[in-house]
C-alpha cells in the first residue's frame, strides 16, 4: 500500500503528458490547414528550370552518416562527418619543447597538439611529466 500514491502520481503525470502531446498534434495539424485554404502562396514551389537534370552526388566517405526526413517544405537530407584533423607537422625537438630542463611538463607539451592530446600515454611512469627517453618512445610510434 506505500506505492500506491506515487504510482497514481506517475500513472497522472504520464496521461497528461500524452494528451497534450495528442492536443498538440492536433491543433498544429489544423493550423497548418486553415493557413493553407485561407492564405494564398505566390512563391513558386519549384525555381529550378524544367530542363534542369539532377546532379548527381559525390560518394560519401566512410565515416559520414546520412538521414533523410520528410518536411511540409519537401525532402531533407543531413550529412554529418567528423572533421578532418588539422596538420601538425614534425614533432619539435626534446630540447624545444622542454625549454633546456631534463622534462616537458603538460603546460609545455600544450606547445605541440599532438604531444598535448597523448600526454597521459607518453608519460609511461606516470609521474606528470615527459623524460627524453619517453618522448622518444612518443615520437618513435607517431
Amino acid at each position: 500500500m506505500k506505492y500506491r500514491k506515487p504510482l497514481l502520481t506517475a500513472l497522472a503525470a504520464s496521461a497528461l503528458l500524452l494528451a497534450g502531446q495528442v492536443i498538440a498534434q492536433n491543433s498544429t495539424t489544423q493550423n497548418s490547414a486553415t493557413q493553407n485554404s485561407t492564405t494564398q502562396d505566390t512563391t513558386p514551389q519549384n525555381t529550378a528550370p524544367a530542363s534542369a537534370t539532377p546532379q548527381a552526388t559525390p560518394p560519401m566517405p566512410a565515416d559520414q552518416t546520412t538521414a533523410t526526413m520528410n518536411t511540409p517544405s519537401g525532402e531533407l537530407t543531413v550529412h554529418s562527418s567528423m572533421p578532418a584533423p588539422p596538420p601538425a607537422g614534425p614533432a619539435p625537438s626534446f630540447e624545444q619543447l622542454s625549454g633546456g630542463t631534463r622534462y616537458i611538463t603538460e603546460d609545455q607539451a600544450s606547445a605541440y597538439p599532438l604531444l598535448a592530446n597523448d600526454f597521459i600515454y607518453a608519460d609511461h611512469n606516470r609521474n606528470g611529466r615527459i623524460s627524453k627517453d619517453e618522448y622518444q618512445r612518443w615520437a618513435a610510434q607517431k
